[in-house]
């Protein structure tokens, strides 16, 4: 898989973070994880949050830019946000990945982690 493209200060996750009322947002189009609140080196140095992204990236990659975006829409009209079924997947796999992403194989303590929105 191609290593995704980081866009800070993205308009894009700005949106995203306010709708959300977070202080901080990481969201991803295609291939190209979009910040918000927050800096590259933050984002990275969260692997839990890094592998939730990375799922993101995969379901875009399995249904396409139209069939991913469709699904998750539906899905926060059915369920609200919390409930997306790619977001439920997506934590899912920030627990089963995060260690993927650790720099040096160590995974930070849990209040070094970002907080997950919608709860």
């Amino acid at each position: 898989m191609k290593p995704p493209r980081i866009i800070e200060n993205s308009p894009l996750a700005r949106l995203a973070r306010l709708k959300l009322q977070a202080g901080s947002v990481a969201m991803v189009l295609g291939n190209s994880i979009h910040l918000s609140g927050t800096t590259r080196a933050q984002f990275l140095s969260d692997p839990h949050w890094v592998a939730h992204e990375m799922e993101h990236i995969r379901q875009f990659q399995q249904y396409g830019r139209f069939g991913f975006l469709w699904r998750y829409l539906l899905g926060w009209v059915r369920h609200g946000y919390y409930n997306i079924p790619f977001e439920v997947a997506a934590r899912e796999a920030a627990e089963r990945d995060a260690l993927l992403y650790a720099p040096n194989g160590q995974l930070p303590p849990p209040e070094n982690r970002h907080p997950t929105p919608g709860r």
